[in-house]
């Protein structure tokens, strides 16, 4: 792949596959930058993307014996609905990935849906925190970018953009989409790394705002890893990268 540096982070560019198995090389490699223990924390994101990407994964039997031996699997932000819907990221990376991996329940977290939002997010922080570490969260956290500019469940204008409080997770009722369950901008900051994979023609107008705009996190909020730049890593395919190489 291409590699390119950014003020966002490293770029890789290359063809879809490319990216598939570059995201499970740089996860898989963060286990040796993490403090010695016995189990590793993934979290997940939504979109299609990543539903191709766990179909792939199963059929390439890409994920390595101690990673499936060893990791402990999250989501980076949740619609608040039912696991067992179809609009749940957690659900889909159970049905499409995990399952199908043979992955225990025991090493399964999703959010909690069956609190109020507020209580979800405060309640997942606290029963998850021996897993993070102090001041951590997710040792891998994957995240994508939405046509917007938006990331996790950021989206522009959004009052975390602003003032996250320092809470590491959060609830926020997004207009016109309900509420959401996200990793926070401090909690971002918090993991060890951060992945970006961006696929498709139609997210080339959004990368190039992100990577080559004016720095307005508030309207383009992926550019709050900006301040991430060392843990940050984007994968992306010809066709997203087509508009940012042009310049």
């Amino acid at each position: 792949m291409k590699e390119l540096s950014s003020s966002y982070g490293r770029v890789f560019i290359g063809s879809k596959e490319d990216c598939f198995r570059t995201a499970v090389f740089v996860a898989e490699g963060q286990r040796g930058q993490t403090p010695p223990r016995k189990h590793f924390t993934w979290a997940l994101t939504g979109g299609s993307t990543p539903k191709e990407w766990y179909q792939w994964c199963v059929a390439k039997d890409a994920l390595s014996p101690t990673t499936l031996a060893t990791t402990h699997w999250f989501v980076s932000d949740e619609r608040y609905v039912r696991p067992d819907s179809h609009e749940s990221n957690f659900g889909n990376a159970d049905r499409l990935l995990l399952k199908p991996l043979g992955i225990p329940a025991d090493r399964k977290h999703p959010w909690s849906t069956g609190i109020p939002p507020g209580m979800a997010a405060l309640e997942f922080g606290r029963i998850n925190a021996p897993w993070f570490g102090r001041d951590r969260t997710f040792d891998v956290c994957f995240a994508g970018l939405g046509d917007d500019g938006h990331t996790l469940s950021l989206f522009p204008g959004s009052p975390l953009l602003r003032d996250d409080g320092g809470a590491f997770f959060a609830a926020i009722d997004v207009p016109e989409k309900g509420w959401r369950l996200t990793l926070t901008p401090s909690g971002l900051k918090a993991c060890g790394l951060v992945v970006v994979m961006v696929l498709g023609e139609a997210k080339a107008g959004a990368l190039h705002r992100v990577l080559a705009g004016e720095f307005n996190p508030q309207q383009v909020p992926a550019q709050v890893l900006k301040g991430l730049r060392d843990k940050v890593v984007w994968l992306v395919d010809e066709a997203a990268a087509a508009k940012f190489l042009a310049g």
